[in-house]
């Protein structure tokens, strides 16, 4: 590991305490020498019982900490960061009332939950003792078949999620397939939209066919048209929608069924009450 910039290592870790680790663990250190940076990390895992106490906000890692396996906790930080910032916006605005907020830690907590959990097991399954390694050989088997891994890879990158938003299309509570649509001004790519932290309702059916009139100066209305196959992770494919609605976070609120049905309540629900007439 040269160091160019001759940086010191952190003065909570030393190179030869991970040396003295090395040579303990595999009996060598592998002539390690001028690191970069050295730090520490354990398996704790935290995780705070309450993401919201009245003006008081947790998100990332002031709300959970775990064993760093897979990246997954810059994810779920990221994560928490954009579905909070656009409902704390709308509150700051006016847009929502104050109980918007209380929807982050209903929807997020049991998110970091999961990957607190799969976390330590992936740790269980580092114990070097002859069950462990047994129960490891199994693990491999199992994620050489295409179901098992897919379902692994995607509940590891944060893919699988679903908010619990009542029941209804498969995508409600999905996030959003950035799919490329067809506009009358040109092909669209849905996450070009959610760019400037708007929500966007997508007429996939008949123009003109939603009315969104009252919610104009918060969620943009786009005519699209999609012809190829709905497809998400660990789903799969999935029946395609007239209609959606996309919150700012990606998050699918509504799916219109050739009919307007849901719509209002779903836009009063996370983007305020409709604008006086």
């Amino acid at each position: 590991m040269p160091n160019a910039s001759r940086r010191k290592p952190h003065s909570g870790s030393t190179l030869r305490d991970l040396s003295e680790v090395l040579v303990a663990t595999y009996g060598t250190d592998y002539g390690i020498h001028n690191p970069v940076s050295i730090s520490r990390f354990t398996d704790m895992t935290r995780q705070a019982a309450s993401y919201r106490r009245g003006r008081v906000l947790l998100a990332g890692d002031a709300a959970h900490v775990h064993y760093p396996a897979g990246g997954q906790g810059l994810n779920i930080g990221v994560q928490d960061a954009v579905n909070l910032g656009w409902k704390l916006a709308q509150v700051v605005k006016k847009i929502s009332p104050e109980s918007l907020l209380d929807t982050y830690h209903a929807e997020r907590h049991p998110i970091a939950a999961a990957v607190l959990r799969n976390t330590m097991a992936q740790v269980a399954l580092l114990r070097p003792d002859d069950r462990t390694n047994a129960l490891r050989d199994a693990m491999s088997e199992l994620l050489k078949m295409d179901q098992p891994r897919k379902r692994f890879a995607a509940m590891m990158s944060g893919l699988d999620i679903r908010y619990d938003l009542g029941e209804g299309h498969e995508l409600i509570g999905r996030r959003m397939p950035d799919l490329e649509l067809v506009t009358a001004n040109g092909p669209l790519r849905v996450f070009t939209l959610l760019h400037q932290g708007r929500p966007a309702l997508l007429n996939l059916g008949i123009t003109g066919g939603l009315d969104i009139t009252p919610w104009a100066d918060r969620v943009q209305q786009i005519d699209a048209s999609y012809s190829s196959a709905w497809e998400l992770p660990v789903l799969g494919a999935v029946a395609a929608p007239a209609a959606v609605l996309i919150r700012p976070d990606g998050c699918v609120a509504w799916v219109g069924e050739r009919t307007q049905s849901g719509l209002v309540d779903a836009l009063t629900n996370w983007f305020g009450p409709p604008a006086a007439a």
